[in-house]
């Protein structure tokens, strides 16, 4: 038996998806809008410290991580989350990478929240 990459997946199994979980705050406070179909929209940032420090300056490093929610979720972020709170993302990882009018390629990466707490 197959089982569902997530519950609102219907793929049963057939693509393989990246899962991550961040750990973090927000850079920014989140920005919500409705589709034009109404959906509710979350785009945000979370700073995520690395393990380790440079060992030249003993400073710990953050990686910045561009993140989007949908429905619910979004709703959830927009009513509870702002710049500096604490959150932890789990999603999974969607390419958007395109290439431009002049054939100059880009990429970039947005981790698709699935399911949001508090805390980092």
């Amino acid at each position: 038996m197959m089982r569902r990459c997530s519950k609102r997946c219907r793929c049963e199994g057939s693509h393989a998806s990246v899962r991550v979980i961040l750990f973090g705050r927000l850079t920014r406070d989140p920005e919500i809008r409705q589709t034009t179909s109404g959906v509710s929209v979350a785009k945000f940032s979370v700073a995520c410290d690395r393990q380790y420090a440079d060992k030249q300056t003993g400073k710990r490093e953050a990686d910045f991580i561009e993140c989007v929610a949908w429905r619910q979720t979004a709703d959830f972020i927009g009513k509870y989350f702002a710049k500096g709170t604490a959150i932890t993302v789990e999603g999974t990882i969607q390419n958007n990478n395109y290439e431009d009018k002049n054939g100059t390629k880009h990429y970039s990466y947005v981790v698709v929240a699935e399911q949001v707490g508090f805390g980092g």
